[in-house]
């Protein structure tokens, strides 16, 4: 990782004063991390099996690639970590993202658009479902990510980071939050913003325990995401 990435996150510049209290609250914290932790781990015995077939589904369809697919995500106080997902793009996807831009329906930091080519046929169903992001709850194991937190960029969505959307950055992000429950494929970015600040700002386990339950009525409709 060059300097630059390692540095895209950096806090310094930012005034928490208006959201410092959030990390003060010791003991939700520490049970949303037992919370993360139990949740994780039982989640990944009891869908072990369901996971292996994604496995397998993923190679049929092209076997010389790899089954996950690690990317540099920026975390909590701009640390960058390497973020795990079912692959669901063709291998050479990120050499093809610049001839893309131009058609991005996101305004923002963001890049998103609804027939992204480079998505395979198994891609488009396990994202359409959010099924390739359950290795993040790998992620979560490992302290990286919560199970509910603000989404974790990429480092040149960063770049683009005014100091107030690196407020964001605060806390640990999460494998869902309000902006995923929301119609996240119709959430702009200055939307999505707004909605991680009020989330660090509110945050409460009753809230968090209210997102999980959301998302799974979310991934069961399987049509907000693309």
């Amino acid at each position: 990782m060059s300097s630059s990435d390692s540095n895209v996150g950096s806090m310094d510049n930012v005034s928490i004063y208006p959201l410092h209290y959030a990390d003060l609250q010791v003991r939700y914290l520490i049970v949303k991390r037992m919370m993360d932790v139990i949740g994780a781990g039982i989640g990944i015995i009891l869908l072990l099996p369901f996971l292996f077939i994604i496995g397998c589904l993923i190679k049929l369809e092209d076997p010389r690639g790899p089954i996950f697919f690690k990317q540099t995500r920026v975390g909590k106080n701009g640390k960058p970590f390497g973020m795990y997902k079912f692959r669901s793009m063709v291998n050479n996807a990120e050499q093809l993202l610049p001839s893309l831009l131009e058609q991005n329906e996101i305004a923002g930091a963001m890049f998103k658009i609804k027939n992204d080519p480079r998505i395979t046929r198994v891609g488009r169903w396990i994202r359409k479902t959010s099924i390739d992001e359950l290795p993040q709850l790998w992620n979560v194991l490992n302290g990286e990510m919560s199970l509910v937190g603000p989404r974790p960029p990429l480092p040149r969505e960063v770049h683009e980071y005014s100091e107030y959307d690196k407020l964001r950055l605060l806390v640990t992000p999460g494998c869902t939050g309000i902006w995923q429950v929301s119609g996240r494929s119709n959430v702009g970015f200055r939307e999505m913003v707004e909605m991680d600040l009020k989330y660090i700002m509110e945050r409460t386990l009753l809230m968090d325990i209210k997102i999980i339950l959301k998302t799974i009525i979310v991934m069961l409709k399987s049509k907000d995401a693309y």
